[in-house]
């Protein structure tokens, strides 16, 4: 198991005339009027690629793949078929300069805001309230995309319009959209057990102008995820909620004094394993499914893409 892994694509591994745009954990190959998107096994912490984690790419893949299909009617996505468990077909889209971040609790980086007495994305929330507190409504934080090596950055709805980067009657679609989408989110994850607490969300313009989602939605990497149980009784003592677990993998590397800076500890492959068990917890508890892996190794995840482009590249 330990070697099923896909890493990612090498630059020489493609036909010539095949861009390769390469993320810390997705790889992107531009065939023009269509995309495929592979979500490889990598792992990243401290914005630094270190390792890969067996099945990590077919659960995040595969978790997208599910709520996509559950919000098609709220609005259309970029998917057009499965290539693979990992590999996915999309439409190109212009991707709006925003991420779209929605949050139904206080907590995370709105709560450190809020502890500063900061507005959150130009929110200023009424005082006296507590950590992790619902709010009455969820509240919609955009944040401006960051190039590499820079950090994300709180912008108001108002600035969105201000600036130009998203003219007002779009940004009045994307903000129905995704509320509609955490919603919707919000619903089933409830009946899982669940509680989605915030999750981001980014959308992208067909060239017939066509609003459409794209990315990922509602996986454990773009998303907070509580347990239900753990809120509904905590809510009022001040007690962390428990939730899917992400934070093993930067805890371990904490604990050997790594944080990004100089060379980066040896993963062992029990390390590797467990981060996988955790990684395929979520994915049972977010889809409701019991996970059973059908994503082959890093050469067969190969040969399926170059079939696909030898294919539709004439």
């Amino acid at each position: 198991m330990i070697e099923n892994c896909f890493s990612g694509f090498a630059p020489g591994d493609l036909p010539p005339g095949v861009p390769l745009y390469s993320g810390k954990v997705r790889d992107v190959l531009d065939l023009g009027d269509r995309l495929l998107i592979t979500v490889t096994d990598r792992i990243s912490a401290f914005d630094r690629v270190l390792s890969t984690i067996p099945f990590k790419g077919e659960v995040l893949s595969r978790i997208s793949a599910g709520w996509f299909a559950l919000t098609g009617d709220i609005i259309p996505n970029h998917v057009v078929e499965a290539l693979s468990p990992r590999t996915t077909v999309v439409r190109k889209a212009e991707v709006l300069p925003v991420e779209v971040v929605v949050r139904g609790h206080l907590t995370g980086s709105a709560w450190r805001d809020y502890q500063a007495g900061r507005p959150v994305s130009g929110i200023r929330l009424p005082g006296g309230m507590r950590k992790n507190q619902a709010f009455d409504r969820p509240l919609l934080t955009p944040s401006t995309k960051a190039g590499a090596g820079e950090h994300d950055e709180p912008v108001s709805e108002e600035e969105i319009v201000r600036r130009g980067l998203v003219p007002a009657e779009l940004w009045e679609k994307v903000r129905f959209a995704a509320l509609a989408l955490f919603r919707r989110g919000r619903e089933i994850s409830r009946s899982r057990g669940l509680i989605l607490v915030d999750t981001k969300y980014e959308f992208g313009l067909l060239p017939d102008g066509g609003l459409i989602l794209v990315d990922e939605i509602h996986t454990p990497d773009s998303s907070r995820y509580w347990h239900a149980d753990s809120w509904d009784g905590k809510s009022q003592s001040g007690e962390e909620p428990r939730g899917l677990d992400k934070e093993y993998f930067r805890g371990w590397l904490l604990e050997r004094g790594y944080s990004g800076d100089g060379a980066p500890p040896q993963i062992p492959d029990e390390v590797r394993l467990e981060v996988s068990r955790r990684y395929i917890e979520a994915f049972e508890a977010v889809s409701g499914e019991k996970f059973a892996p059908s994503a082959g190794d890093g050469e067969a995840e190969k040969k399926i893409i170059l079939s696909y482009i030898a294919e539709h590249r004439g």
